[in-house]
């Protein structure tokens, strides 16, 4: 699974970065060491204007934790954060979602974690990696979007509506697999718009766009374990792991 990454570019650079023809300057998020589920986090989508149609490429804060519309409440958005590539396509909670509201979902890198044994302890201890671009380039994760109404506010009110996401997975290969048996997936730049056009409906068309984040160039690297406490955040969680040379577990991640 996706469960924590890193997302620090700002939305000006995003713009930039996706081509994006739309966003609220007024509307901003701080940028995050450690992106946790239910955070509002920043996505890339396709929609049509409301006045003149137009589909027109937009920057928008979603929720992390895809609620779909028919769901009660949106507290099943935390157990929604990934959604399986092998299922994706056919699951009630995501199939239309899949065919009509994908995004992409920038980031720096995400993290991992393994099982490390501790002498003298029964348990071991959970050490994370650091997993990213070996270029230092943006990933693109692949993502779905979702709107959920909630029925007990007034139709009136903003906060009646919630826009949610998820992270599309596939089992993990090269640095990532030598971690985690799942990582996330990634839409190469060439395949932006395939991917964010909701036109664009043929499910075996939009799988065969998912590919492995850098191609598979990823590096990954033992961090601070003081990322597994949500609550902290800043530059420092990507520190080396202290008196851990174990930087990529099983070689470089080429």
């Amino acid at each position: 699974m996706c469960g924590r990454y890193v997302a620090t570019r700002s939305p000006q650079d995003l713009a930039g970065l996706f081509h994006v023809s739309r966003w609220n300057p007024e509307q901003l998020l701080a940028p995050s060491w450690n992106v946790a589920p239910t955070d509002d986090v920043w996505a890339v989508l396709e929609r049509p204007d409301r006045g003149t149609g137009e589909v027109a490429r937009q920057l928008r804060a979603l929720r992390w934790g895809l609620v779909p519309s028919w769901a009660k409440s949106v507290d099943v958005g935390a157990k929604m954060i990934n959604a399986r590539m092998e299922t994706v396509h056919e699951k009630p909670a995501y199939r239309r979602a899949f065919a009509k509201r994908r995004c992409l979902l920038p980031a720096d890198g995400f993290y991992e974690w393994q099982a490390v044994p501790v002498e003298g302890r029964a348990k071991p201890r959970k050490q994370p990696y650091f997993i990213s671009p070996e270029d230092g380039q943006p990933m693109a994760m692949a993502g779905l979007y979702e709107f959920w109404r909630d029925p007990d506010v007034a139709d009136d009110d903003p906060s009646a509506w919630w826009t949610t996401c998820t992270i599309i997975t596939t089992e993990a290969t090269d640095a990532a697999g030598r971690v985690h048996p799942r990582m996330p997936l990634a839409i190469a730049p060439a395949h932006y718009d395939a991917w964010l056009d909701p036109t664009h409906q043929d499910p075996e068309e939009l799988r065969a766009l998912l590919t492995t984040p850098a191609d598979g160039h990823l590096n990954a690297r033992a961090v601070s374990p003081a990322v597994n406490d949500v609550r902290n955040n800043g530059p420092h969680l990507l520190e080396d792991a202290p008196g851990d040379d174990r930087s990529d577990p099983g070689g470089s991640g080429g």
